[in-house]
């Protein structure tokens, strides 16, 4: 429906965390848990592709970057069947971890839970830190510090946000949140390897390590 050529030029203003290399991560996993879950693969590639689409606008006026992405999909889909166009928008619209709507189709599972997972492992380790230094963030902060009350209440919280809370917050908790058992045995080790990550950090900048 929309080629990868295609959807990489919606991605001219994207920022390093959430990138068209993001994309493509995403894109590669969505395919494997896809074939395995048995989900319409055109769904899930297309879906994939345009899925962060919105975040650009996001960061320039507000808002939230699923719902604006899912706004401009019948536009980039012009003239494909209803239904098609109303599933990809669905899904593009529920993948995000904090917010509403929750996916409601196996197809809008499988992104959500293929996003998801390019948040932990070696590469979520590597893009939460990506993403704090980017926006000025300190290295560590002690995990007591976070107020996950605060978190579920208000939601992203103050300025003082680091990787650490990042972890306590969104992290570290979804392995439990994924739809699928392709995607959970595939976030089995990759929980690890984060976990293991924010353990090790607090013992080296304790001195303990």
């Amino acid at each position: 429906m929309i080629s990868i050529e295609q959807a990489r030029r919606l991605y001219a203003d994207a920022d390093g965390v959430h990138d068209f290399d993001h994309v493509l991560r995403v894109y590669r996993v969505a395919e494997r848990i896809a074939r395995a879950e048995g989900a319409d693969l055109a769904i899930v590639r297309t879906a994939t592709l345009l899925h962060d689409i919105g975040r650009a606008q996001e960061m320039r006026a507000g808002g939230d970057h699923a719902a604006l992405g899912a706004q401009r999909v019948p536009e980039i889909l012009a003239g494909r069947p209803a239904e098609v166009v109303a599933a990809v928008a669905h899904a593009v619209a529920a993948h995000r971890f904090r917010t509403d709507p929750q996916p409601a189709t196996l197809e809008a599972q499988v992104l959500f839970d293929a996003d998801k997972l390019d948040a932990i492992g070696a590469v979520g380790v590597a893009r939460a830190f990506a993403y704090g230094g980017a926006h000025g963030q300190r290295l560590w902060a002690p995990r007591e510090s976070v107020d996950l009350d605060h978190w579920e209440a208000e939601g992203d919280g103050p300025g003082d946000h680091t990787p650490v809370h990042e972890f306590v917050v969104k992290l570290s908790r979804i392995r439990d949140r994924l739809f699928t058992a392709t995607a959970r045995a595939i976030a089995a080790e990759r929980h690890s390897v984060t976990v293991a990550f924010f353990d090790r950090l607090a013992q080296e900048v304790q001195g303990f390590a």
